[in-house]
């Protein structure tokens, strides 16, 4: 089956983060070096309303240096609590060296001086890129367990969108969530748009839910009501792309998947015998914080790889 792969889309998960620092230009400048086909992001909004790119509703200790250079010892404060100017003071640059998170990814290239960027700030290092193809695959990170953290589902929604047409980039823009409501917005307000479908079953994270009545996460959907099926859920719901943790993954579901309709995107896959097999299974792309292995792996297994694009900070 190998040979009959004709293309993948390789996402670089928060840029490269096996190799440079997470959500950061510096972090999707790697990525653009390495070639990808889209860049996958998280985004947040500050307390004036910046869209900007960050994994975490606040800001992690094992991240996060404060203005005085020193670690944060603790959670530290809420992005929407900060206005984008104060947000600067913090670098981001580095993993904590004393947190169990630095041994997951040895790798990484630390940094000084790095920044939360805005939204608008990747697109405006992939237009000096001269990259006219690749795509951005953006979470809106919002919870409904922790509604104070953020804006409403609908406002975060309108932020989001906002940024990506003043960029002009909406007709290469996908957006994805767990939280199913942004997603629900995103569709309501701009059609057009594709939206991923984020879901886990996993112990560290469970936001379909299937053996309670209801999920806070699916907006109203729960897959009692469609078979136990995850793709049908997510079809019904109106995504273009289901993406699964990878881990959940099986040939039948992508199958399933695929007669709906529904694009199949697995996330976050770091080893190559796991990229083999999910190729293999027919999948449409993969999402990866070491998108130079999974190009590897791809050009082993005949899939046409998009170009490399380095730029400069």
């Amino acid at each position: 089956m190998a040979g009959s792969v004709k293309a993948l889309d390789i996402q670089g998960h928060r840029g490269a983060r096996g190799l440079a620092p997470e959500n950061t230009l510096a972090g999707f400048a790697r990525a653009l070096a390495i070639g990808v086909t889209t860049l996958e992001m998280d985004c947040a909004v500050t307390r004036d309303d910046v869209v900007v790119v960050s994994h975490d509703r606040s800001l992690d200790p094992d991240l996060v240096r404060g203005p005085d250079g020193q670690w944060l010892t603790g959670a530290g404060p809420l992005i929407r609590d900060l206005t984008y100017e104060k947000l600067q003071r913090y670098d981001v640059g580095r993993i904590n060296p004393a947190s169990a998170y630095a041994k997951r990814w040895p790798e990484q290239q630390p940094l000084d001086g790095v920044r939360i960027p805005k939204l608008a700030d990747v697109f405006s290092l992939v237009r000096k890129s001269g990259n006219n193809e690749v795509r951005f695959n953006i979470e809106t990170k919002i919870s409904p367990l922790a509604p104070a953290e953020t804006v409403a589902p609908e406002v975060f929604a309108c932020l989001l969108l906002a940024a990506i047409r003043a960029a002009g980039m909406a007709d290469r823009t996908s957006i994805q969530s767990f939280d199913w409501r942004t997603l629900a917005a995103v569709q309501a307000k701009a059609p057009a748009i594709p939206t991923v479908y984020l879901t886990t079953v996993s112990g560290f994270m469970d936001n379909i839910q299937a053996d309670r009545s209801a999920s806070p996460w699916t907006a109203g959907h729960h897959v009692s009501r469609h078979g136990g099926s995850i793709p049908r859920m997510v079809k019904i719901a109106g995504g273009a792309v289901w993406s699964p943790y990878y881990g959940d993954l099986v040939p039948a579901a992508v199958h399933e998947a695929r007669v709906l309709g529904l694009k199949i995107v697995p996330w976050t896959v770091n080893e190559p015998g796991d990229m083999r097999r999910l190729i293999e299974w027919g999948v449409d792309g993969i999402i990866s914080d070491r998108p130079d292995i999974l190009r590897r792996v791809g050009a082993e297994m005949d899939v046409v790889l998009p170009p490399a694009t380095p730029v400069t900070l």
